[in-house]
Parts: structure tokens; sequence; C-alpha cells
């Protein structure tokens, strides 16, 4: 038997398996016309012959590079939040462009059509970083001409963060909720800490002769954070009122950041992690 009546066979095989909805849907021919197929009182046309022999190939597999390139960046054992950042803008970015037909234009005009933002996880320049490692990966690993060569940062507005006064300190303060939330408020405008480090805080770092708190730094690196009287007596007050033994606060940092965003709602003062840059 040779190579094209095996073929033929195996494709009347395969039109006799595929039910009448799947065949219609591929081939566009009535169900009246394919059920008279399969039952053997018409013979299928050399178009129907076509169709179901191409559905018959084996498909190739596309490459998931998205997938690929997180997998490899929890390889080399990058950050939660930096990875929640890739995967974020990776996954807009390929619901609106062929990331794998994108050139230096392309991208440029992608880059200028997103908004001026304050939110830092969609601004120009996030995705302008996002992309440069993405297709940066890509070329090193599949050889694919790096679309990025040529596409220039986009230049970085400077921002002026405002410092809070002893007084809009002491009416954060007063406006907050409960004493958990007081010692947060205290705490960062005493020790000047950043979001990150004020969030991992136990109990255990906090040396209270000394009136500092041991924390990690950019780079891993270990530092002293020093507190004054205010974050010391709400300090003490939540400890003995909550008890903890892990996380010092239960929360992690987009909780923190939602006891900001509500104080600033109900003061009118703005208040988020970098207002508290001149301690009170």
């Amino acid at each position: 038997m040779n190579r094209l009546i095996k073929s033929q066979l195996h494709t009347i095989k395969l039109l006799n398996n595929l039910d009448l909805s799947t065949l219609a849907a591929l081939s566009n021919f009535s169900k009246s016309y394919l059920s008279q197929v399969k039952s053997g009182q018409r013979p299928a046309s050399p178009k129907l012959m076509a169709v179901i022999e191409e559905y018959a190939k084996p498909k190739k597999q596309e490459t998931d590079h998205i997938k690929l390139f997180m997998e490899s960046r929890e390889a080399v054992a990058c950050s939660k939040p930096t990875l929640r950042f890739y995967r974020i803008l990776l996954h807009r970015y390929a619901d609106i462009m062929d990331y794998l037909k994108a050139n230096s234009r392309t991208i440029e005009r992608f880059l200028n059509d997103i908004p001026e933002s304050n939110n830092n996880l969609c601004t120009r320049h996030a995705y302008y970083r996002t992309l440069r490692a993405f297709y940066n990966w890509i070329h090193a690993e599949y050889g694919i001409d790096n679309p990025m060569k040529g596409v220039r940062a986009p230049i970085l507005s400077k921002v002026m963060l405002p410092a809070l006064t002893a007084d809009q300190v002491r009416q954060l303060i007063d406006s907050a909720g409960n004493i958990r939330d007081k010692a947060i408020i205290a705490l960062f405008a005493e020790s000047g800490l950043r979001l990150a480090e004020l969030t991992d805080i136990r109990p255990d770092d906090i040396n209270w002769p000394g009136r500092c708190i041991k924390v990690l730094g950019k780079g891993r690196k270990a530092a002293l954070a020093p507190f004054g009287d205010l974050t010391e007596s709400y300090l003490n007050q939540w400890i003995l009122e909550y008890k903890p033994d892990g996380n010092l606060w239960g929360l992690n940092k987009w909780g923190i950041t939602s006891i900001l965003r509500r104080l600033e709602a109900k003061t009118g003062i703005t208040c988020n992690p970098h207002t508290f840059d001149v301690p009170p």
C-alpha cells in the first residue's frame, strides 16, 4: 500500500471520528452534507478532504517566551516584587503587541502612547526597563534580533516629594484610627525607613535601650534606624496590645500603603512612604 493511499485512509478515518459540529466548524460545510458524507451517501469533496488533512497535520507548538523568561528570572532569584512587576507589564504589552514582530519604531510608539501616571508600575520608564530585560534575554537565548537596540530610555521627570512638618505628623497621628497606625506614622517620621524596611520589622529587631531598629537596607545590608519618644510610646502600646511574634504589624507593604492613603484622604495631607523626609 503506497503512502498516498495510506494518507487517504487516515483522512477518511479521521473524517469518521470527528463529530459533525467540529467538522462544520473546520470546513464551513453544512451538517446535512457532512452527515451524508459520513454515512457514505455522498463522496467527500476535495475541499473537505484538504481541510481534514490540514487538521491532521502535527501542530507546531508555539514557544511561550514570557513564561520561559519568568522561569529564568526565578532561577536567578529575582525578588517577588520584581517578578510581579515583570509579569504584569509583559502580559499587558503582549496583549497589545506581537512581541516577536516588534521593532524599535513600534516599541517607541508603544512607549510614547503610555500616559504620564503617578502609578510607578505603569510608567514609560517601567515598561522600558521591563522590555529591555525581556528582549535582552530573548536575544541571548534564541538569537532573535533585539528590537530594543536604538530605543532610548524615556526621560525621567524630576518629582519634588513633599516633606512633612512636625504639625502635619501630629495631625496624621491624631487622625489615625488605632495604636498600630499611630505607631507606623511615628516610626516613619522619626526613622526615615523605607516602606520595605518598615514592613519587615519583627519584635526581635527592636533595640529598646539603644532606641533603634535593625533592618536590612538596599543590597540586603544590615543597618540601624533610630526612633524617638513619639515612636517608643506608641510602639510599646501596640506590642502590649497585639503581642506580635512574627511580622510586627501583621501587614504587608500594600496594607501599610492603604493606611497612608486613607489618612491622606481624611486629612488632605500628602501621605505616602516618600513624604517622611524630614523628621519632626
